[in-house]
């Protein structure tokens, strides 16, 4: 994110329409997990993720692209799928596209820059 984003006057999405998006993420991932002590996409086993988290083939070519740039480990591989999968849900989406692999490495890119140091 860049500062004139930040610092655009223009309003952002009611607090009121992210709560339904929430809620009805939170309503996938139950549906999603019934039946198995996993309660959110965070919380998924490596097997679970691969069954859950497939990204289409553009999105699968960017997390590779990826995890070859930045030198990703397994785990963080991992994350960046489950966070994927989070991001999809939230925007109603059924498949893991390729934007949101993109949202999910942005993500990652910020957490490792300022947090790594900390």
């Amino acid at each position: 994110m860049e500062f004139h984003d930040l610092s655009d006057e223009t309003k952002g999405e009611p607090s009121a329409k992210i709560r339904e998006r929430v809620n009805a993420a939170r309503k996938i991932q139950q549906k999603r997990f019934e039946g198995t002590p996993v309660t959110c996409n965070g919380k998924m086993s490596p097997a679970m993720t691969r069954e859950f988290c497939v990204p289409d083939e553009k999105g699968r070519q960017m997390i590779a692209s990826a995890f070859e740039r930045l030198g990703l480990s397994a785990r963080a591989y991992d994350k960046i799928l489950r966070i994927s999968r989070t991001i999809a849900d939230l925007a109603g989406s059924e498949k893991i596209e390729s934007q949101h692999i993109a949202e999910a490495i942005r993500y990652r890119n910020l957490d490792r820059k300022f947090w790594s140091n900390g």
